[in-house]
């Protein structure tokens, strides 16, 4: 029973799964402070003035708070995550992936199109499954 336990955990999706749970904790709280400790001043004495906080900036409607700035800090850091991680895990994984694919020949096509309907047909049809035409059978 515990053999089966050590080998799903000790799988390598299991384990990345992790170690990235554990990473995108520490980023946020990184990003959240770089937002709360650099970008909202800024922004704060920029459309603010100097006494005031932003994330302190609402209004009311019949009793109703709104709170602008609390949302406008959630929506600085969400698009710096968003950004982070599209510039430093995204781009770098897709280079990556396409200089090691770089020297591979693509894959021989398995279909093509009927030149009567332009349907996608598999490549040794003889007549088109759409609308009955006949097709010229391509050489393998």
């Amino acid at each position: 029973m515990l053999d089966g336990f050590k080998k799903f955990i000790l799988r390598g999706n299991v384990v990345d799964m992790a170690v990235g749970v554990v990473i995108g904790a520490a980023f946020a709280s990184v990003v959240g402070a770089f937002t709360k400790d650099l970008l909202t001043p800024i922004i704060t004495a920029a459309a603010v003035g100097k006494g005031e906080q932003f994330a302190n900036l609402k209004f009311s409607i019949h009793g109703g708070e709104f709170n602008v700035g609390d949302f406008v800090n959630a929506a600085i850091t969400f698009l710096l995550t968003a950004a982070a991680v599209y510039f430093f895990v995204v781009l770098p994984i897709n280079a990556l992936v396409a200089r090691m694919h770089r020297g591979e020949k693509p894959a021989d096509p398995t279909t093509k199109k009927c030149p009567e309907c332009l349907s996608e047909i598999p490549i040794q049809a003889r007549r088109c499954s759409h609308c009955a035409q006949p097709v010229t059978v391509m050489a393998a």
